[in-house]
């Protein structure tokens, strides 16, 4: 009789802690700021000349804002992971690309725009530098990416000013 009820209270609580874990713990307001982002894309320039396509998915449990671009002509690829992070309260992305290329970015979401920068570091005249890009939800469900970088908190400098509208 012992080992029914040990065995019994070992399969209560072996599904009572499985039910706790399929409940999504990255569904809401906060991990959803973003989602404004996914989708299917294709991104044009200034000029409405198309440089590239980009997919935005969720992963891990929709804990993982996925992003996967590649350039207009295919040869410039790179992959992001953008996720909400639970311990400092902010945006985090961390982007890699085929020609060895990394950045590290945290912000918040302000109105209909999410404001991520790099931190400060020093460019090869030793002046202070960080990058800032900021994606804007339009009206029209399109969305622009607008990158920067800011030297000696001034001098700014357009990196990329995309416009993605969805594809199919």
């Amino acid at each position: 009789m012992r080992l029914f009820i040990r065995a019994f209270f070992i399969l209560f609580f072996s599904f009572s802690n499985y039910a706790q874990d399929v409940t999504c713990k990255c569904c809401d307001e906060k991990h959803n700021e973003f989602n404004f982002w996914l989708g299917r894309w294709t991104v044009t320039n200034t000029d409405g000349k198309v440089v590239g396509k980009n997919v935005i998915d969720k992963i891990q449990d929709n804990c993982i804002l996925r992003e996967n671009w590649t350039s207009a002509q295919g040869t410039f690829t790179g992959t992001s992971n953008n996720f909400y992070n639970n311990v400092t309260k902010q945006w985090e992305q961390i982007w890699i690309d085929n020609q060895g290329g990394s950045l590290h970015l945290k912000g918040h979401r302000v109105a209909n725009q999410m404001i991520l920068k790099t931190d400060i570091a020093d460019n090869k005249e030793g002046k202070p530098f960080y990058h800032r890009i900021t994606w804007t939800l339009n009206d029209d469900g399109s969305v622009r990416q607008y990158w920067e970088t800011i030297t000696s908190n001034k001098d700014i400098s357009v990196v990329f000013d995309g416009l993605y509208k969805k594809s199919n």
